[in-house]
């Protein structure tokens, strides 16, 4: 007599017997063929599990010369511990579906690694993620349970607020991928008296910045006005050394004045700000990815020509010290409170020195004694204090600015601006 056993999987292993064969030993010949053990042996025939071992298979009604008979795993012992059978048999189907393994990996990498290597690891994963959906559906019963509860329906409204961000990701996931992707931000080649610079294009900054050791590199420190340091204020602070009041910018082959603030700051060489790209009606042309100038096109470096700095910057982990509104750099005359070192860099969208302060307008930022002898003293006249007030300024920034201008007005207030 000759029995073919089937496995869920559609395995097969056949094992010719005598009918009066007891059911155990058929057991034990099926496990040399399966390497299934026999107390982990399943045995059904027409859909009736045969339990009784002592019995043989001619008392257990299973007939004909080739019978059918269907093999399932009771317990199976992998790496040291038992695994259900409905998670094994879940492994092995992954295993044996392409598809469904590549969509795991993508989606649950961990259990992917463990269904291909450690069944008892793949075992215990799917356990955790039946417990998890468990006990979170019989946290969502609890909660319905009192509608009048506040802090259910707290847990509710944000379990649903959860539940709408994370569908709204997979939309972008699936729709907008892009958006997921490193932006490389925008920088030129340029040369300042000769020196070449890798240059930040950013529109958000209101000045032009450079930090001193490239300004000493470039060889016009020694034009720094000093009359114009101070603090600049925003998101962080960072020093203002002084300003250059006119240096030559080489862009392409055409020469362009440039007014420079240097500020300390180590992450960015040179940034082009609002002040420049104005002044010489500059283009950002991100179709192209040039900056058009004076009809000339200047292509952006491409992510492998950017500088180190630039190229090491964390951007979702990156606020600067010197990214600080600098559209409120207010410049002072006097000494100041030197920034940290140890500031966040430059660059990043929209944490760049034109990042306007809450406030509105900073100001420089100045010492308690500095303060109180201004509030009571000045030598400029109240109409002319009054004049920049009007204009926005608080007053200790209107009598600052004139400090920087020399007590001219029109010169203070274009400074304001």
């Amino acid at each position: 007599m000759e029995l073919t056993f089937m496995t869920e999987i559609g395995q097969t292993f056949v094992v010719e017997i005598d009918p009066n064969m007891e059911l155990e030993n058929v057991m034990a010949l099926l496990e040399a063929e399966s390497s299934i053990p026999v107390q982990e042996q399943s045995i059904s025939y027409n859909g009736r599990e045969l339990s009784n071992a002592k019995a043989t298979i001619r008392e257990l009604g299973v007939q004909g010369e080739n019978a059918m008979l269907l093999l399932r795993r009771k317990v199976v012992s992998a790496a040291g511990g038992s695994i259900e059978q409905d998670a094994e048999m879940m492994r092995l189907q992954i295993l044996g579906d392409p598809a469904l393994m590549a969509q795991l990996q993508d989606t649950q990498p961990e259990l992917a690694a463990a269904a291909r290597s450690n069944s008892a690891r793949f075992a215990e994963l799917l356990r955790q993620t039946r417990d998890r959906h468990v006990n979170a559906e019989r946290e969502i019963e609890r909660l319905n349970a009192d509608p009048y509860d506040v802090d259910a329906q707290r847990k509710i409204e944000e379990a649903i607020r959860q539940a709408a961000v994370a569908e709204n990701m997979e939309h972008a996931i699936e729709y907008s991928p892009e958006f997921f992707g490193r932006v490389t931000m925008l920088y030129i080649p340029v040369e300042v008296n000769s020196h070449p610079i890798k240059a930040f294009v950013d529109s958000g900054a209101q000045q032009t910045i450079m930090n001193p050791e490239t300004a000493e590199a470039c060889g016009i420190m020694r034009l720094l006005d000093t009359r114009f340091a101070g603090v600049a204020r925003g998101v962080g602070t960072a020093k203002i050394l002084g300003r250059v009041h006119m240096a030559q910018l080489k862009l392409s082959d055409v020469f362009l004045p440039c007014s420079i603030t240097v500020m300390e700051g180590r992450d960015v060489d040179l940034l082009l700000g609002l002040d420049m790209l104005k002044a010489h009606q500059a283009c950002i042309d991100l179709e192209k990815g040039v900056l058009r100038i004076q009809g000339r096109e200047v292509k952006f470096l491409s992510e492998h020509e950017l500088p180190d700095k630039a190229r090491d910057l964390e951007l979702p982990e990156q606020v600067d010290a010197a990214t600080l509104g600098s559209g409120s750099a207010s410049s002072s005359s006097g000494a100041a409170p030197h920034a940290s070192r140890n500031a966040p860099s430059f660059p990043g969208g929209g944490r760049t020195l034109g990042a306007a302060p809450s406030g509105g307008m900073a100001s420089p930022q100045r010492t308690a004694p500095q303060q109180q002898q201004q509030q009571r003293t000045t030598n400029y006249p109240e109409q002319s204090i009054s004049i920049l007030m009007d204009l926005g300024a608080p007053r200790e920034l209107a009598i600052s600015t004139l400090d920087a201008a020399g007590g001219n007005v029109d010169v203070a207030a274009s400074l304001l601006f």
